[in-house]
């Protein structure tokens, strides 16, 4: 919501119809395309369903029943309560242009309850975009160098550093699954497992290859350089999710893990690397001291990565049949990252930018993260940029 200084006041009350219709007619395209007429009559005839007498008969089919009411209501009020205050809005204009002496200050008022409604709006939208199947779970990250040695590395590390003060910021608790260090500086790659409400609904926005343009602090002679870094997002499921993989198709590769960890880090084989040989999937852990307990947490990150491939699979399946392609796979751009010639962080699916890559990079991802929810909440798709340089 837009408060004091940044707050636009409208100078009279037709400019602010306007917006108030154009508001207005986008909230209502939005119910439509979302369909929210069909759920809140179908919120109804479940809570007539559950005023008749036989409805515990069945305790299962009840207990199904009220939780899908329950969810649906905790969506839908929002959209009731908004449309309800839009409707409303002109008569709310009358009265209080009528009731204030002082123009100016009831137009600060409405300008002020305006704000409030379009940032309930916003919101509406940015919850919707969060109701995926899979939005609730936790979240394995995966950050891989690019080709470049030592300049993608250390931009990797970079990353690294940007997406775990992004967790610190919301909240999520996080615990590295493995971290593998540089030859020089940065990192080759490091998995963690972030843990928190919707952690995955917000980070799926991260999946792609992520372009850094700098002047490398590794260059004597001070040349531009671009450097290109993956990050691979799945959700975290369910030990019981069923993912049929077979002992014969994995490769299992114990070597000694490295980092801090205590003298006995390079002591033993306790790091584990699988690959899955039908897909060429390759996860590893060193984040126990057992080498059992790192096998145990490197499956389950590939029941992840194995889930999360036949998720996309079946979306592009889809979109192919609906004449769209959306990929963000690696070799596929999503965002720039410009330190020289000039400043600049733009995400090339949603076309937002801002000419502050320092609060990025110090883990001020929620409007770029936002921006990215929304465009798939408006239904309009995104669209990411091929770059040929990625290995």
């Amino acid at each position: 919501m837009s408060t004091g200084a940044d707050l636009y006041v409208y100078k009279n009350r037709e400019e602010l119809l306007k917006s108030a219709r154009e508001l207005k007619e986008s909230f209502q395209a939005r119910w439509q395309r979302n369909g929210i007429e069909g759920q809140l009559a179908e919120m109804q005839d479940m809570e007539d369903s559950m005023t008749r007498p036989d409805f515990w008969d069945d305790p299962d089919k009840a207990r199904e029943m009220t939780q899908r009411k329950s969810s649906l209501e905790k969506k839908l009020v929002p959209w009731k309560d908004l449309n309800r205050d839009l409707e409303d809005f002109p008569e709310l204009v009358a009265l209080t242009l009528e009731e204030m002496d002082d123009t100016d200050a009831a137009m600060q008022q409405l300008s002020s309850d305006f704000a409030t409604m379009e940032s309930r709006f916003e919101e509406v939208q940015l919850a919707e975009a969060l109701m995926g199947k899979d939005d609730q779970l936790n979240a394995i990250v995966t950050i891989s160098s690019g080709a470049g040695g030592t300049e993608s590395q250390d931009w990797a590390q970079m990353l690294l550093r940007m997406y775990t003060r992004w967790f610190d910021r919301k909240g999520f608790g996080y615990e590295t699954l493995d971290l593998q260090d540089g030859e020089e500086a940065g990192i080759k790659s490091a998995s963690l497992l972030v843990k928190g409400e919707s952690a995955f609904g917000y980070l799926k926005s991260e999946n792609g290859i992520h372009r850094l343009v700098r002047i490398s602090p590794f260059d004597s002679n001070k040349r531009r350089h671009t450097s290109f870094a993956s990050v691979h997002v799945a959700p975290e499921i369910d030990d019981d999710f069923e993912i049929d993989i077979e002992e014969k198709d994995l490769r299992v590769d114990t070597y000694r893990a490295s980092g801090a960890g205590g003298q006995h880090i390079n002591k033993t084989d306790s790091a584990v690397r699988i690959t899955h040989i039908p897909t060429g999937v390759v996860v590893q852990c060193q984040q126990e001291r057992s080498q059992h307990k790192n096998r145990d947490k490197a499956m389950k990150m590939l029941r992840s990565r194995l889930y999360e491939l036949e998720r996309e699979k079946r979306e592009e399946d889809a979109e192919s049949r609906a004449g769209e392609k959306r990929d963000v796979s690696w070799g596929n751009q999503i965002r720039s990252y410009v330190f020289h010639p000039y400043k600049m962080v733009k995400d090339l699916r949603t076309a937002f930018e801002t000419s502050d890559p320092e609060a990025i990079m110090n883990g001020e991802l929620d409007d770029i993260i936002n921006s990215y929810l929304k465009s798939l909440a408006s239904g309009e798709g995104v669209k990411v940029t091929v770059n040929p340089d990625i290995e």
